[in-house]
């Protein structure tokens, strides 16, 4: 009787937590210019309007550029710090790694007002480029996480063959780290690009005005009302980041990138 009141709680939670995107969804189909639920006929017009209407393709396509810009400065900027930090055993690496962390522990909005400073009084506000680099430093952390695990979990025998046989830091690097810990940069790319291609906040803060990026958009076209372009848009996203997660859950270690312990680690 308890398992049943157990799935049952469980199912109970699952549908909580599913109805706003079977609500989304719903209306996404909406053959009415309406956000309403149950929806009103069935048209997929607004999923072909995301491509068709230059609007909302220009923000798409911007969205997506600064998504891969910026993840990939991000995995720039993580690889080297977290190779230094595993291989030198520096007294102030834990300091170093915890400045890592810091953009992303810190709320969005005060991330956001920190670098809209920054780039006004450096005279660079409403460049393309600042949103780039501010969301690699924002989202530096993620890479910087899971590189970091993947250097954790390299066998040091492996390393210690390898400079026995005469390889030299840099081939070492090259023919025995990086093939290692390659889903782990991978992993971190990914995490990086999902939420680069979401964020609003910071995007808003540093070009908001010259260049809309899709959660940019969205916000500013809610002042001329409530189209089911809109809800398709977010049904692309979460089924964007199933994709991603999907991949990383199939082909990588999921559940010790997301900070689960193993069983040789208890």
């Amino acid at each position: 009787m308890s398992a049943y009141l157990n799935r049952l709680f469980l199912s109970a939670v699952a549908l909580f937590l599913a109805l706003p995107l079977i609500v989304v969804a719903g209306v996404s189909i909406n053959a009415k210019k309406a956000l309403t639920f149950p929806p009103q006929g069935f048209s997929l017009g607004w999923y072909a309007e995301i491509v068709t209407d230059h609007g909302w393709r220009d923000a798409l396509t911007a969205s997506l550029l600064v998504a891969t810009l910026s993840a990939a400065l991000a995995v720039l900027v993580a690889f080297p710090l977290a190779w230094f930090l595993w291989r030198y055993h520096a007294p102030w690496a834990k300091l170093v790694h915890a400045l890592g962390l810091m953009p992303f522990v810190l709320p969005p909005v005060i991330t956001a007002l920190g670098l809209l400073g920054f780039w006004t009084t450096a005279g660079f506000f409403g460049e393309a480029w600042t949103v780039v680099v501010s969301h690699g430093i924002f989202f530096v952390t993620l890479p910087l996480v899971t590189v970091t695990l993947g250097f954790s979990a390299i066998e040091p025998t492996l390393v210690e063959a390898a400079a026995t046989m005469g390889a030299d830091d840099r081939t070492v690097l090259r023919t025995v780290v990086v093939p290692l810990i390659r889903p782990y940069v991978v992993s971190g790319f990914a995490f990086a690009f999902v939420l680069s291609l979401n964020e609003y906040i910071i995007s808003y803060m540093t070009v908001g005005f010259t260049m809309e990026t899709l959660p940019v958009k969205i916000f500013n076209a809610l002042r001329y009302g409530y189209t089911p372009t809109m809800a398709a848009i977010a049904v692309l996203f979460v089924a964007v980041a199933a994709l991603v997660f999907g991949l990383i859950a199939r082909f990588g270690d999921l559940p010790k990138l997301l900070g689960a312990w193993s069983a040789e680690d208890r």
